[in-house]
């Protein structure tokens, strides 16, 4: 009897332990059941706030590409009307120049024409003078030339009476000459160089043969002609082989005072008449 009531002693306290248990068991699974539910919603509500978040990136980004399209275009479009106020300014600008020459052209027509007007002339007439101008010009050139050929004879003869009145006398030359080795014959020791009377050269005049700044040799000229010349190499003055291409300047350069050939040409019309009787 002890024993069936120790049994349902110890069956009740089980049942009891196990109901505690349910019960502790049952609140704990409601809990977890309240904090499933309360995730699910938290989790559901930030899904929803993402996709949210996502569709209002994807239009700000939208809106972004079309801002950035639209002020591309707007910097062409700016690009293009800047090009156009260029070409708009150098075409005005072209403008005024035309006009400004064309006024310009209309007041120094008007003033030829009031010259023109003051002269009392007739067309003919001006037309007349102009060729005799013109003949005049040409006349006078030709004496130029005349004039300065008989300088250059003068000075020739002049230079050929110093060589017998002093053989040994210096004959100068004009100091900015300068010329060039065309021709040269080592065994002959003679050179041909490419300035002669035209240039004021003169027969036994000496010039310096150099190449790159350094002295070659000296020679001497022996015969003139209008462009060219032909010279000795002089002995004891050949310091190295002449070639063709060296350079030649005066031994004897003429001072700033001496009469040359330019101061000798007529340069007024009245000299050249008289130079020419």
């Amino acid at each position: 009897m002890l024993l069936r009531i120790s049994l349902i002693v110890a069956i009740l306290a089980g049942l009891a332990v196990g109901g505690l248990n349910f019960v502790k068991v049952k609140e704990k699974i409601t809990t977890l059941v309240q904090d499933r539910d309360e995730q699910k919603s938290a989790k559901e509500t930030a899904m929803k706030e993402r996709d949210d978040t996502k569709r209002k990136l994807a239009s700000t980004e939208k809106t972004l590409t079309q801002t950035q399209t639209e002020l591309a275009s707007t910097k062409d479009e700016l690009g293009a009307a800047a090009k156009r106020l260029q070409t708009t300014l150098a075409e005005r600008d072209a403008t005024r120049k035309q006009l400004d020459d064309t006024r310009k052209e209309r007041d120094d027509a008007r003033a030829e024409l009031v010259a023109y007007q003051l002269t009392d002339l007739k067309p003919e007439q001006i037309i007349a003078m102009n060729k005799t101008y013109k003949s005049l010009q040409a006349e006078n050139q030709f004496l130029a030339r005349v004039a300065s050929e008989r300088a250059q004879k003068i000075r020739a003869l002049t230079n050929e009476l110093a060589a017998y009145r002093d053989p040994e006398a210096i004959v100068t030359l004009p100091a900015d000459l300068k010329g060039k080795v065309l021709v040269t014959d080592p065994k002959w020791n003679f050179v041909v160089v490419n300035v002669g009377a035209d240039q004021g050269v003169l027969e036994r005049g000496e010039l310096l043969v150099n190449r790159k700044g350094q002295l070659v040799a000296k020679v001497i000229v022996r015969s003139v002609q209008k462009d060219r010349c032909v010279a000795n190499v002089m002995p004891g003055w050949q310091l190295g082989e002449v070639m063709e291409g060296d350079l030649v300047i005066p031994a004897h350069p003429e001072v700033k005072e001496s009469t040359n050939v330019a101061a000798a040409t007529p340069q007024t019309g009245a000299q050249v008449t008289a130079v020419h009787q």
